[in-house]
Formats: C-alpha cells, structure tokens, sequence
C-alpha cells in the first residue's frame, strides 16, 4: 500500500521526518526565517501522509523551531547557533553551524571525537551526513573513533517531565527511546563503513555516567571544543496515542554553542578550554562512567 494512504500519522515516520527537518534547520539547510516545504510537498518527498507531516510540524512547532500560520505556511525561528572567536565556523553561506565543522573533523585521516550529551540525536544526523560524503568518496579517513558518555539509565532525571505530574514515568520512557534509536542508528551507520571496508578501522564506544547533563560537549581531533548549556524551558510534549502534556524539557538541538581551538600557545583561552575540557572528559570515563 501507498505510504501516502496508510494514515501513518500515528506510529514512528513523524519523527523521521521531525529529525530530518531539525536537521537541516541546523545544518542552514533551511535558515532563520526562511518557510519550510509546503505541507504537500513534505509528503511527497519523505512519501507519508499529510497526517505524519502534520504530525512532526507540530512536533517543532511546540519545540520553539517553527512558527505555522493557516495560510501562510512554517516558518524558522530557531537554528542551531555557534559563537567563535575563529573564523572556521563562519566558512557555511548560511553563518555559524555545526555542520561545516564536523565535517571539517571528519576531512582528517584519523576522526576522534569525544561526545557528553543527553542524548544522541544531534550526533546522529551530522554522522549520518558523513557517512554520505564517505561512501561518495568526497572524503577518505582511515580511522574513525567515536567516545560518547551518556547520563545512567538507571537514574531519575529532571527533564523532561509533565509539568503537574514529576512522577509521571512517560517523558522519561520518550528520552530512552529517542536515545537508544539514535545510538543504535550511530553504532550501525560507523560499523557499516568497516563492514564495508570504505574505513580501516571504526571504533564506537558508549558509556553512561551517574550525571545529569547540564552541558553538552564535542571534542573534535583533540583541537576543538564545543560547548554548550542546556536551557530548561516548558513546551508542549506529544505521548502516547497523541496525548499532549504540558512539559519541562531542555534544548539541545538548538541550543546556542561556543567554539573553542587549540593552538600553538598552551595558555591561550583557547587551548585552555580546550584541554580542560578534555581532562574532564577523561576523568569521567576513566572513574565515573560503566
């Protein structure tokens, strides 16, 4: 059957597509202010429902990313922002993003990147965008390695929760979903290469710590950091069987970023964040993380 026909709206295809349209609003495929794709059009190319499209819009819609109007379609008014104080990250037409700069990393013959975040998701759409430009054969590294620290399953978060009701299990069961789909997306998508033997050697390896994320950081090659704070706000959140609860959640994807290079002078701010933030980073999964 026609995936236009089914009624898809309710199962899984409104968050791949709700992930591909966060992606590209932070890569510039879509920049501040600009209108996404008409609804018919989206159909068309992820082939779903105009019920699943609808879906995922209202999805950004409540996550601050889009603004929609009867009439006049959906419009950005949330990216990913980078502050630097290096001119690498303005290289994108479309500003400061964080795609140019993984896949500046990934442009290198040996990738190490050592990732602390809440969940994958961000991750997960930037590698799957090099492993295109990979098996393209646009970029050739020999070596990929990938350390990322994830908060324990085991522990009670903060966020997300229902507003009025913190014992409520479900947001919590939501973000263990999203990041169990996104790291084994990860792990398959960098053991294919191997597999493939488009890489010579791909190592991935995850670990949880007993920390609730208040930041996220990329340690790109070991000469640069990214690093951002997560910003608690309240949204609108879709569960089960399309239940909406009023929630507290954190930005991630769109979360402002600063970016920080190591350079040849070791008391520059920069390599000082740098290597500072590379010492914490081992230290936690050397002593904290399983």
């Amino acid at each position: 059957m026609d995936a236009q026909q089914t009624g898809d709206g309710g199962g899984k295809e409104f968050q791949r597509v709700a992930d591909e349209l966060r992606t590209r609003m932070t890569d510039g495929t879509y920049p501040m202010r600009s209108f996404l794709p008409s609804q018919r059009d989206l159909a068309e190319e992820f082939e779903v429902s105009r019920d699943t499209v609808q879906r995922a819009l209202r999805e950004l819609a409540g996550e601050g990313w889009i603004e929609s109007r009867q009439g006049s379609g959906s419009r950005v008014i949330k990216t990913q922002r980078i502050q630097s104080s290096t001119p690498k990250a303005s290289r994108s037409r479309h500003g400061a993003t964080l795609g140019p700069l993984i896949s500046e990393a990934f442009e290198q013959p040996e990738v190490t990147l050592d990732v602390y975040t809440l969940t994958s998701e961000s991750l997960d759409a930037h590698i799957r965008l090099q492993v295109e430009r990979i098996r393209g054969g646009l970029i050739l590294p020999q070596r990929i390695s990938l350390r990322m620290l994830l908060p324990d399953v085991q522990q009670t978060l903060p966020y997300p929760q229902v507003k009025d009701a913190p014992e409520d299990a479900r947001p919590r069961e939501r973000l263990r979903a999203i990041t169990e789909r996104h790291t084994e997306s990860l792990r398959v998508l960098l053991s294919d290469l191997r597999t493939e033997r488009l890489v010579d050697a791909v190592e991935v390896q995850i670990r949880h710590a007993p920390l609730v994320p208040a930041f996220k950081l990329y340690l790109l090659n070991g000469v640069e950091a990214l690093h951002g704070m997560y910003e608690v706000v309240g949204r609108p959140m879709a569960l089960d069987a399309g239940e909406v609860v009023d929630a507290l959640d954190v930005l991630g994807l769109g979360a402002t970023l600063t970016h920080h290079v190591k350079d040849a002078d070791l008391n520059s701010p920069g390599s000082v964040f740098v290597d500072s933030m590379q010492s914490w980073f081992d230290s936690v999964w050397h002593l904290l993380a399983h």
